[in-house]
């Protein structure tokens, strides 16, 4: 048997059996998961306490979160093409290594400019990393056992989302080791020096069989692309929405054109494009890529609720982290059971978690208004089942189907998309808030905007339901594609 039949031979047997130590492999790619996840939602209840200690604007506080949330969504993609090229076990393990690194640079930062270079560099380094995670799952479990794992990778979710919600808080009031903000970055430390050991003790290295040069121009197309959708919906509402935030709005369009043009002529040349176009013709794709966008354009409800509940309710924010656990254990619940539920219902677990969703935010909507005023948990727990049902539904809509060559584009383009609906969310969402909203400042005028978002947050699920139904089901047989004159 020649080398090259020995290594198609493996590959086969990895790809019906899975790696022999992807179960310990998953606990290191899921903390992978989860520092992204964990940092972006920690900061937000320490804000005060760096501005204070720091002597920040109120300005140079919006970008300790903006510009992480920028960097990160902006650079995804790239992070995903880089662990086809050059090896997926290698990238985590150096993604991990830095984002550690740079958590070390926040909690020593001594100036509010140090402190949002270091986010950016966390950013940064977590496009390395994070889309390795789903690529991998993608990559060293067989097709029977990817929902289970997807339903973990979802539950992961979950934690960080909870843990964030509360962690912020409880770390900077106990002051650990004589610290206050800093103590939200260094906890970092330990986590990431056991993801790295165990990457490189548990993880498989796994890339795409036919390595090619990465494609710069397509990087550097894409990032204006994305920068220039990213950057104005994160920074625009609290900018006022000035003439040259609009004008970069109006420029993304026509520099994704320019992309897509560049990308042809490359494949045309028979080149290796950035992001392989063919992939949007496969309809679970492009359905679960529309979905993913609709979906997390919900992050907005993390941010209405939380003002709704502090400076309506006017409760503390950790009381405040508190009152969305309802949600959270919802959500987290729900994707220990999405695996069953997708392995009976297939594609349409998507229009039953979208389902589920509406009808516990529109619950969540009579309660805040006072047509069901005791229902305010029973509706977020609700709704978190739903949202953690869909979780691991959508990303298997789009990464199942996918070759394993384009394990880490998919997962860069999935996360990328989950970061530009959650900046949609905040954009749109949040400005339907607070334009509702107005100069009240009491209780009825928070409730009143906070359902009126809610409600626009609510329609836009029930669309994602409708989309749901244009998935192919599980028997769905792909067409094969041509890869220089084989079907793949």
């Amino acid at each position: 048997m020649t080398a090259l039949a020995e290594e198609q031979t493996n590959q086969s047997t990895l790809k019906a059996e899975g790696d022999p130590r992807r179960w310990l492999a998953l606990p290191v790619l899921l903390t992978g998961a989860f520092l992204p996840i964990l940092d972006f939602n920690v900061v937000n209840l320490a804000l005060p306490a760096i501005r204070q200690n720091l002597g920040a604007t109120s300005s140079e506080v919006q970008y300790v979160i903006s510009a992480y949330a920028a960097t990160y969504a902006v650079f995804l993609i790239t992070g995903g093409r880089l662990g086809d090229w050059l090896g997926r076990k290698r990238m985590f393990t150096v993604g991990v290594a830095c984002f550690t690194l740079a958590s070390v640079l926040c909690g020593f930062a001594w100036s509010p400019t140090v402190l949002i270079a270091g986010r950016i560099l966390q950013g940064l380094t977590a496009t390395v990393m994070a889309p390795q995670v789903l690529a991998s799952i993608r990559v060293l479990f067989s097709p029977t056992e990817q929902g289970k794992a997807l339903a973990l990778y979802g539950a992961t979710f979950g934690l960080a989302n909870i843990v964030g919600q509360i962690l912020g808080g409880a770390l900077v009031s106990s002051h650990p080791f004589g610290v206050t903000w800093q103590a939200i970055f260094l906890v970092n430390i330990p986590i990431g020096l056991l993801a790295f050991v165990g990457g490189l003790l548990f993880l498989g290295d796994s890339r795409a069989a036919h390595a090619e040069k990465l494609d710069i121009g397509g990087v550097a197309l894409l990032s204006a692309t994305l920068g220039l959708l990213v950057y104005p919906l994160v920074e625009g509402r609290e900018a006022g929405w000035p003439l040259w935030i609009v004008a970069m709005l109006a420029a993304s369009p026509l520099v994704l054109a320019a992309f897509i043009l560049f990308e042809k002529r490359l494949m045309g040349r028979g080149g290796s494009p950035l992001v392989d176009l063919s992939l949007f013709r496969e309809s679970g794709f492009a359905v679960g890529v529309a979905m993913a966008l609709i979906y997390y354009m919900l992050s907005a409800f993390y941010m209405t609720f939380s003002v709704y509940l502090q400076s309506g309710l006017r409760l503390t924010p950790l009381d405040a982290g508190l009152r969305t656990l309802p949600f959270g254990i919802g959500y987290f619940a729900a994707s220990f059971a999405s695996t069953r539920i997708m392995q009976s219902l297939g594609p349409r677990a998507l229009t039953l978690g979208f389902f589920v969703q509406v009808l516990g935010f529109g619950v969540v909507v009579l309660a805040v208004t006072g047509a069901l005023p005791r229902c305010l948990g029973i509706g977020l727990v609700v709704a978190g089942v739903g949202f953690g049902i869909v979780m691991p539904s959508v990303i298997k809509a789009v990464i199942a189907g996918v070759d394993q060559r384009h394990a880490g584009l998919a997962s860069g383009i999935v996360i990328s998309t989950f970061q530009i609906g959650a900046a949609l969310g905040v954009a749109i969402i949040g400005g339907v808030f607070f334009s509702a909203l107005g100069a009240g400042q009491d209780l009825a005028a928070y409730s009143h905007a906070f359902s009126i978002a809610l409600g626009g947050n609510v329609a836009l699920l029930g669309f994602g339901g409708v989309l749901s139904l244009w998935l192919p089901g599980e028997g769905h047989e792909r067409a094969p594609r041509l890869v220089s004159g084989e079907a793949k």
